[in-house]
């Protein structure tokens, strides 16, 4: 479980998240929507504990991030969009980093990892250094890494960037199937057709506030019955850009 109460992040005069509440429940796959600039990213640098909030409390599974920032951390598997890796290692290498860090012992090490890189279809390159990995290939050891100790909640920010069709879709499965084992997904994306396949439920975050959230169907029907997330998201965010352009192109024919 992910829950954020009244969470906000201030810098200087900017007020970048302002007042944010929201749970992504167990066994959940939520998707965090937004236009750029509305507080996505933020958002996760906080849940991650990376970046530490003006006021308000999050929680990771039972966990305060703020008054118990090491336990909360074993409870969460973090997925940015992009992963920063020590290339000089070889994969194998850098998951037995990522596993030091997070404690997880010799022998359950040596059974995860062969299971992820199986899983990732990245085991003919464990031993070559990650500087020779394709971007895919390096989005996908990241995501090993994320899952080697077996955390409770997920949070992913653009899962689908430099993935090809068929890393996608195992992306999709995987994520299912966690969902299955009751880990919480929190994914922020700007692929809307990926979080209306996926997601369980959608929370739209707007200037720094939770804007809306509901089902893929129930925001279609805030946005007057639109047919498509794409269409109901623009709705209620106010995206008009096909309006703008139109005026534009009319004064350029007039001038």
């Amino acid at each position: 479980m992910i829950e954020l109460i009244d969470v906000s992040k201030r810098f200087k005069q900017v007020e970048a998240v302002n007042s944010l509440s929201m749970r992504v429940n167990r066994g959940e796959i939520y998707g965090f929507l937004g236009p750029n600039g509305a507080g996505k990213t933020t958002t996760l640098k906080m849940i991650a504990g990376t970046l530490k909030p003006s006021s308000g409390r999050i929680i990771i599974n039972g966990r305060d991030v703020d008054r118990n920032p090491e336990a909360a951390k074993q409870e969460l598997g973090f997925i940015p969009d992009r992963p920063f890796l020590y290339e000089k290692l070889t994969g194998f290498e850098f998951l037995q980093f990522m596993a030091g860090l997070y404690k997880v012992n010799h022998d359950s090490f040596s059974s995860r990892s062969r299971e992820l890189l199986n899983l990732f279809e990245l085991s003919s390159w464990e031993h070559e250094l990650v500087e020779s990995y394709s971007h895919g290939m390096k989005q996908r050891l990241i995501m090993s890494a994320a899952m080697l100790h077996r955390p409770k909640a997920l949070i992913v920010d653009e899962p689908m960037v430099g993935l090809d069709p068929r890393g996608a879709r195992l992306l999709k499965k995987i994520f299912r199937q966690l969902r299955l084992n009751g880990v919480s997904i929190l994914i922020s994306t700007h692929t809307l057709s990926i979080a209306a396949d996926i997601c369980d439920r959608i929370g739209i975050i707007h200037k720094g506030r939770l804007f809306t959230e509901g089902t893929v169907e129930e925001l279609k029907s805030q946005a007057g019955g639109s047919k498509h997330l794409e269409e109901a998201f623009l709705k209620l965010t106010g995206g008009n850009e096909e309006q703008v352009l139109t005026d534009f192109f009319k004064s350029e024919a007039k001038g």
